[in-house]
């Protein structure tokens, strides 16, 4: 479904990504790990078309590089940032509804959906967004994204910040998001989370990819683990 080829990405004249490549398929969740500074963040916002980059975005054969973000997220790929950007000021269920990719054009996820995996959000619909904690604000800002019907969604550090409890929730969530045929690329930090739920890892370091390959043959690289991922 993704593959992105020789990606290189530049703030002014800052050269943070150098040459990434690696794929996504359908169906799939991909683990991408690394320390702070890395690079994950910046591969997310490139593919979003949110940062100056060069190389190939190709979404199911279309070149995506060059196209505005919201002419991305019209193709099928969703995308919940770290900072979570839910309005404040408008209910849970007006920031579901600002999520729908069309109000006539029924998608894969219904508000009733979104309410049955996340039933703190069905009790707080009517409560302004502003007001929840940081573990409700990050389920809104995934259900108002899955409202636009996406056929991959990138989510960066989605347990950030969360209770243990509620971190643990969240892997159950992309699971689920994951049966019902939506493609995953989970920015991780949380190693536990992301090798229990990845069907593969990607390890990226000083704005490369050093490392792909499975959770266990990650598990089983003891280099690579603390080169690249251990403080």
């Amino acid at each position: 479904m993704l593959k992105i080829d020789d990606l290189h990405a530049f703030y002014g004249k800052s050269h943070v990504l150098h040459g990434v490549q690696f794929e996504v398929g359908e169906g799939e969740i991909v683990g991408l790990l690394g320390r702070n500074g890395s690079g994950r963040s910046t591969t997310a916002k490139a593919i979003m078309g949110m940062v100056h980059c060069t190389g190939t975005v190709d979404w199911k054969g279309r070149q995506a590089l060059g196209m505005k973000p919201y002419e991305i997220a019209h193709l099928g790929l969703g995308y919940v940032p770290e900072n979570r950007d839910i309005f404040p000021k408008l209910t849970v269920h007006q920031n579901l509804m600002l999520g729908q990719k069309s109000a006539r054009q029924a998608g894969r996820w219904s508000f009733d959906d979104m309410y049955t995996m996340f039933p703190r959000l069905k009790e707080r619909q009517h409560t302004e967004a502003g007001v929840l904690s940081g573990g409700e604000q990050q389920m809104l800002t995934l259900c108002r994204t899955l409202m636009g019907d996406p056929q991959l969604i990138i989510i960066d550090e989605p347990t950030e910040g969360l209770a243990p409890k509620i971190v643990e929730l969240v892997g159950q969530y992309l699971q689920k998001i994951k049966e019902r045929g939506v493609s995953v690329l989970l920015i991780e930090q949380k190693l536990a989370i992301a090798m229990a739920i990845s069907d593969r890892v990607l390890v990226m370091g000083h704005g490369s990819i050093v490392f792909q390959g499975t959770p266990d043959s990650l598990r089983a690289d003891a280099y690579i683990r603390k080169e690249w991922l251990e403080v």
